[in-house]
């Protein structure tokens, strides 16, 4: 486990190809020394979507250890600007049209906390015993939905369900959606990829994340998911944000020998 002074991150990871695919097209990354989780899902097929993903997550790994929220944010959005650029260099060479990935991503410094989106990827915030989704999903069905044009029960088994409207690599800049706040010693973050929202319901995910600690949460969803059929790759990442270690005696005694 790794923490700041105002919390100890447990954080929890698993993939799966799912039951119906033969690649993996989902990438994830966990840098709680660096305060930042992401779950990359790719589209275009193989030699593309995974690419597009793998290059999400390769960049951001570099992220390094940033000295302050908007350090942290800037550091996010300049290697999400060079994946961007990779994506789009990548797919001109394979001339198989449009290729890119969703992303979503937590980013914690100090006890302020940004979840960054483009796509349907989610970050749900698990606080006092309910669930919250903190990414709003850029699908088509979602613009329809918040423009009153369909219900939620036409939502369920609307023919375009899946068709995104925002990902990195198919426009010439990257374009996210982020929303902030203050994290509290006992919230639980989880990121996602849509092949598990496409089986699992929020109140079940709200269950999972009641019982079970970090990894175990993640590998009791991926699990119900195959269960359930699996039709696309799904991937789980869980933070929890636990108690900051105590501090040491010695660090202790050489703060009142500076206050001597």
């Amino acid at each position: 486990m790794i923490g700041n002074e105002y919390f100890t991150f447990e954080t929890g990871q698993a993939t799966d190809v799912g039951c119906r695919r033969t690649v993996n097209e989902d990438s994830f990354l966990s840098r709680p020394e660096s305060g930042l989780w992401v779950v990359a899902d790719g589209m275009g097929g193989h030699a593309a979507g995974d690419f597009a993903s793998q290059t999400i997550v390769k960049e951001l790994y570099s992220i390094g250890m940033p000295g302050s929220a908007d350090d942290l944010h800037a550091r996010f959005g300049e290697r999400l600007v060079r994946a961007n650029e990779t994506i789009l260099e990548h797919a001109e060479a394979l001339d198989r049209g449009t290729i890119g990935a969703t992303v979503v991503a937590l980013l914690i410094h100090g006890s302020d906390y940004a979840c960054v989106w483009s796509g349907d990827s989610r970050v749900y915030l698990f606080r006092d015993g309910h669930l919250v989704q903190q990414s709003r999903d850029h699908t088509e069905v979602r613009a329809l939905l918040d423009a009153g044009s369909i219900t939620e029960d036409e939502a369920e088994n609307w023919p375009r369900k899946n068709v995104i409207t925002q990902a990195i690599g198919v426009s010439e800049q990257p374009n996210c959606d982020i929303v902030t706040g203050v994290a509290q010693v006992g919230d639980r973050f989880l990121l996602c990829s849509d092949g598990l929202t496409e089986h699992i319901h929020d109140s079940e995910i709200a269950s999972f994340l009641r019982i079970h600690d970090a990894q175990s949460a993640c590998d009791a969803l991926i699990q119900e998911t195959l269960a359930r059929g699996a039709k696309d790759n799904v991937t789980a990442i869980v933070v929890n944000c636990l108690p900051p270690p105590p501090i040491e005696d010695d660090e202790m005694m050489d703060g009142m020998d500076q206050l001597a």
